[in-house]
C-alpha cells in the first residue's frame, strides 16, 4: 500500500500507480454504444500519517465522503466510476484511470497534491476540487490538470465530457449557486457501509445563513442558504438501510418553516438521526418539540467560546454566552443530546481559558465536545486579517487540523496554546468528568455513554500522542500531524 511520504514510485518506476508508461499519452477510452467510455477513479485523501497512533474514538470513519458518493452520481451514464476513501483502504500501487478526481479540505491538501504529482508523472489526468482548491485555485492549478472551483453541481459533467475529448480546461466555476432540486441520489453502491460508524449519510440544505469570520462555509457556498426539495430528501433517506441517518447539514433549523415540512416527514419515517444547528434554535422552542419527536437523538451545536467579546470579534453575533445552559437544558429536556463545540486562541482568550471553558462544560452537563485550536482557514475572514497582521507563522497546510497553534496568539504563546488544549481535552474526557456530567436526563441513556466512553478512549490517546508530537516537532522543527476532528 502507499505511504505518505515518498512511498509512491519513483518516477523511474513509471508501472505502478497508474497509467502505464506507454499508455500515458492518450485517455485509454472505447466506443460502448458511439459513446466513448472514461474510467475514473474518485479519491478522498486520508488526513494522517500512516505512521501516527490512531487518532479516532472508533477504528473506522464517522461519515463515508458524502461529497465524492456525489460526484459519482453526477457523472454521466456510459463511464465507469470507482472510489477509494483513504480513510478506510489504502490507494493501490496499480491504479489506472483516465480521470483521477480528487477533493481536498485543507488539512488534507498535502496528502492531494502528493497524489496527485504522482499520478500526473505517470500521465493520469487529474482534477482537484473542494474547500481547499476552492479558496486557492491557483496553488492546487500547480497539482492538477483541471481545478473544479465550487460545487460539484453544472460542472462534472462537462469535466468527463472534456476529459473523454482530451481537451480539459484549466479551471471550471459555475456562474451562480446550483439549483439542489432534481439531485441525484449519491453512489452509496460504491462504499462498503460496514466500514463507517454512520453509514447512512444525506444533506437536506446547503450554506449557512450566517457569515462567522473563521468559517470556511461561507466562502465554498456564498452567504446563502439552499434547500432541497422535502420529498426528495425523504425519497433518499426511506432507500437507506436501517440505521440512524446523519444529516451532513450546517444548520439544519436554518430555515425554521422548511425545518418543520422536515421533521413531520422523518416523524412518520420512524428514523432516528442527527445533525448540526445553531443557537438561534431557542428563538423556535416549537422547532426542538418538533425534532425531538421526529427522532432527533443529538446536535452538534458551535458554542465556541464563553467570550461575548470573542464572539462579537468573529461575528457570530447569533451567540449569547448566557443563553448556553439554557440550550443545554432544552434539549435535555427533549430528550436531544448536545456535542458542544469551543475553539481557543480567540483575542479575548487568556492561559486560564481552558480551565474556565472545561468547567462551564461540566456545570453545563453538556454531552460531548469536541474542543480545537482556532484555525484560519484560507478564503475565510479570518485568515485575510491574520495575514494582514503578519501573525500567520505556519504555512503547512498539514497543520490547518484544529490541532496546531499556526498564528500568534494575541494572550499566550503558540505552545501556551497547544499545551492548553491537550490539558483540556484530557480533563473534559477524564472519568471523573464523565460520572460529574451524567447527573442530567440524559446521563443513564445508550447515546451518552457510548459517546463518552469512545471519545474517553481517543481523548486519552490523542493527548498523549500529540504530547509527543509537540515535544518532537520543538526538536526536529515540526515533524506530524495528529489531528483533532474526527
Amino acid at each position: 500500500m502507499l505511504g505518505v511520504h515518498a512511498r509512491l514510485p519513483a518516477p523511474a518506476a513509471r508501472g505502478r500507480c497508474g497509467v502505464h508508461k506507454s499508455r500515458a499519452s492518450h485517455l485509454r477510452t472505447r466506443t460502448r454504444e458511439g459513446r466513448l467510455t472514461v474510467e475514473i477513479v474518485l479519491i478522498a485523501p486520508r488526513q494522517v500519517p500512516a505512521r501516527e497512533l490512531p487518532y479516532r474514538p472508533w477504528r473506522r470513519p464517522v461519515f463515508p465522503p458524502l461529497a465524492l458518493l456525489t460526484v459519482a452520481a453526477l457523472t454521466p451514464p456510459g463511464h465507469k466510476v470507482s472510489l477509494i476513501d483513504e480513510g478506510v483502504q489504502g490507494l493501490p500501487d496499480d491504479l489506472e484511470a483516465d480521470l483521477v478526481g480528487i477533493t481536498a479540505a485543507t488539512t488534507t491538501a498535502p496528502r492531494a497534491y502528493e497524489i496527485a504529482d504522482a499520478l500526473r508523472r505517470r500521465g493520469v489526468r487529474v482534477v482537484l476540487g473542494g474547500i481547499h482548491a476552492t479558496a486557492l485555485p491557483e496553488e492546487a492549478a500547480q497539482h492538477a490538470d483541471a481545478v473544479v472551483i465550487g460545487e460539484a453541481e453544472g460542472l462534472w459533467p462537462q469535466v468527463v465530457a472534456d476529459a473523454a475529448a482530451g481537451e480539459l480546461k484549466k479551471f471550471y466555476r459555475n456562474t451562480g449557486l446550483p439549483e439542489l432540486a432534481g439531485l441525484p441520489a449519491p453512489r452509496r453502491d460504491l462504499i462498503n457501509a460496514k466500514k463507517y460508524v454512520l453509514p447512512n449519510t444525506a444533506q437536506s440544505t446547503r450554506g449557512c445563513p450566517f457569515d462567522c469570520a473563521y468559517c470556511s462555509v461561507t466562502a465554498f457556498f456564498g452567504r446563502t442558504y439552499r434547500t432541497r426539495p422535502v420529498d426528495e430528501v425523504m425519497d433518499e433517506v426511506l432507500t437507506m438501510p436501517p440505521g440512524p441517518v446523519a444529516f451532513i447539514d450546517d444548520n439544519i433549523m436554518g430555515n425554521p418553516r422548511y425545518a418543520r415540512e422536515l421533521f413531520a416527514r422523518l416523524r412518520d419515517a420512524g428514523r432516528k438521526w442527527c445533525s448540526q444547528a445553531s443557537v438561534t434554535m431557542l428563538k423556535t422552542p416549537d422547532l426542538i418539540a418538533s425534532a425531538a419527536e421526529s427522532g432527533c437523538v443529538l446536535l452538534f451545536v458551535g458554542l465556541e467560546t464563553l467570550s461575548q467579546q470573542n464572539l462579537d470579534a468573529v461575528g457570530k453575533h447569533i451567540n449569547t454566552v448566557e443563553e448556553y445552559k439554557r440550550l443545554v437544558k432544552v434539549l435535555h429536556d427533549h430528550g436531544v443530546a448536545i456535542v458542544g463545540s469551543f475553539m481557543f486562541g480567540l483575542d479575548d482568550d487568556d492561559p486560564d481559558v481552558f480551565d474556565r471553558t472545561v468547567e462551564f462544560a461540566l456545570d453545563a452537563r453538556i454531552d460531548a465536545s469536541l474542543m480545537s485550536i482556532l484555525t484560519p482557514l484560507p478564503g475565510t475572514r479570518l485568515y485575510a486579517e491574520l495575514e494582514r497582521q503578519g501573525r500567520i507563522f505556519d504555512r503547512d497546510w498539514s497543520h490547518y487540523d484544529g490541532a496546531h497553534a499556526t498564528f500568534r496568539p494575541a494572550k499566550m504563546t503558540p505552545d501556551q496554546l497547544v499545551e492548553g488544549l491537550i490539558r483540556a481535552v484530557r480533563s473534559f474526557y477524564s472519568g471523573w468528568s464523565i460520572v460529574r456530567r451524567m447527573f442530567q436526563p440524559l446521563g443513564l441513556s445508550l447515546v451518552y455513554w457510548v459517546t463518552n466512553l469512545r471519545w474517553r478512549r481517543y481523548a486519552i490517546s490523542w493527548a498523549n500522542a500529540r504530547e509527543r508530537l509537540a515535544v518532537a516537532e520543538a526538536v526536529a522543527g515540526g515533524a506530524g500531524t495528529p489531528p483533532m476532528s474526527t
